[in-house]
């Protein structure tokens, strides 16, 4: 990665922010706050499901005694549960946000008309 080049083309080559350029963009960057609100609303809620869902797993385990006291190649159950059950959980949450983001977008695409 390098750094930007600080000589005098660069610097002109930058869009402006007139007042001309900022008026016709106007609701498309309300469109786009609006997108970035509702990502990050979305982003938020399944980040909390999946830290409840977590808990709630844990949770589950640490009252089953009986999952202590089985073993499966010399390991006690809970531990392999904890081990490999949250994986299904946190890809479960993954997919459907990225369905659920991918939704987001295609609104946000369809109110803007862009392609």
């Amino acid at each position: 990665m390098t750094a930007p080049r600080t000589g005098g083309a660069a610097a002109s080559a930058r869009p402006s922010t007139s007042g001309d350029a900022a008026a016709g963009s106007e609701p498309e960057s309300v469109y786009v706050r609006s997108l970035i609100r509702s990502q990050l609303r979305l982003g938020i809620t399944y980040a909390a499901g999946f830290v409840v869902a977590t808990a709630l797993f844990v949770l589950a385990i640490v009252l089953s005694p009986v999952l202590d006291e089985t073993f499966v190649f010399g390991v006690p159950l809970s531990w392999l549960l904890l081990a490999v059950g949250v994986y299904p959980l946190a890809i479960t949450v993954a997919v459907l946000y990225a369905r659920a983001a991918a939704r987001n977008e295609e609104r946000y695409r369809a109110l803007t008309g862009a392609e």
